[in-house]
């Protein structure tokens, strides 16, 4: 299956465990050469009304500041489809009841790989302080 109609399917599950509370953490990993950006992570700040993440840009340089931004997960998706295949290859949900991995091969299709959760308990993001 083509790997934007598997990602769509992965993050379906990753709606579902922000609904119900279990989010605890998204990274994109495996990166493609050797690009600036080194990470990209998801973490969730629940709110008595919505739900949000704080999206976290991590850089190989020194030179190249970190970002941070506090977006809906619809944003979040756009950001991180736009990174999908050209600087990472593998997305990885972190939730209280399984790891859900996405994975891009060679040829440009993608699967998603199921397993025992890493964390126990949601932790919330903090954005960091300068």
């Amino acid at each position: 299956m083509p790997y934007q109609d598997m990602f769509i399917l992965f993050w379906k599950q990753v709606e579902e465990s922000a609904k119900e509370g279990r989010f605890a953490k998204l990274t994109m990993a495996k990166t493609i050469g050797k690009p600036n950006l080194r990470n990209i992570f998801l973490r969730p700040v629940y709110s008595e009304d919505d739900f949000k993440v704080l999206l976290k840009l991590r850089y190989r340089s020194k030179e190249t500041k970190d970002q941070e931004d506090e977006l809906t997960l619809e944003e979040a998706f756009e950001v991180l489809k736009s990174h999908l295949r050209v600087s990472f290859s593998s997305v990885l949900l972190f939730s209280t009841t399984k790891d859900v991995t996405f994975k891009i091969n060679k040829k440009g299709a993608g699967s998603i790989t199921e397993s025992l959760p890493t964390f126990t308990e949601v932790i919330l993001a903090e954005k960091d302080v300068e």
